[in-house]
């Protein structure tokens, strides 16, 4: 891994704030030339620092505000099991996070839907017709507190 210096901590900083900036006004605020800020991201993404650009979506724009978080337990944590099972909810649409995850249960996941209706088809329809899922516990959003793709550096 490489050691990232001030410039790029604060080029990073910049470019998760708004990734669409140029060159030009990301130079302006290092103070740097805009090859030389050109020459630092090539640098970051190379080396895997800089995985990829997105945009970020408005979930109530597309009708998707419904956010729940589903705590899975499989029936045995056998390597096939696990396999089959992150294969299968790859797969699904709905949902945006899956984490294997340590304590009563083995998987959380985030899920985004329309609403309640849609997230019981969700459920009937797709998530327990998952092989091996012993049980499942859902939570659901009340209120967004803080949501950040930022990572602090």
């Amino acid at each position: 891994m490489i050691q990232l210096d001030a410039i790029d901590k604060k080029l990073l900083l910049f470019l998760q704030e708004d990734s669409k900036q140029t060159n030009k006004e990301l130079s302006n605020k290092l103070n740097l030339s805009v090859t030389a800020v050109y020459e630092r991201i090539k640098k970051l993404e190379r080396e895997g620092i800089i995985s990829k650009y997105v945009a970020l979506i408005d979930k109530r724009s597309i009708d998707k505000a419904f956010v729940a978080f589903c705590s899975i337990k499989l029936l045995q944590h056998t390597k096939d099991y696990v396999i089959q099972f992150e294969k299968e909810v790859a797969k699904l649409d709905e949902v945006l996070e899956c984490y294997h995850i340590s304590g009563d249960y083995d998987y959380l996941l985030k899920v985004i839907v329309a609403d309640m209706d849609e997230f019981r088809e969700f459920m009937v329809r797709k998530l327990t017709t998952i092989s091996h899922i012993g049980s499942t516990q859902s939570a659901f959003m009340i209120n967004e507190v803080k949501h950040t793709t930022a990572i602090s550096i």
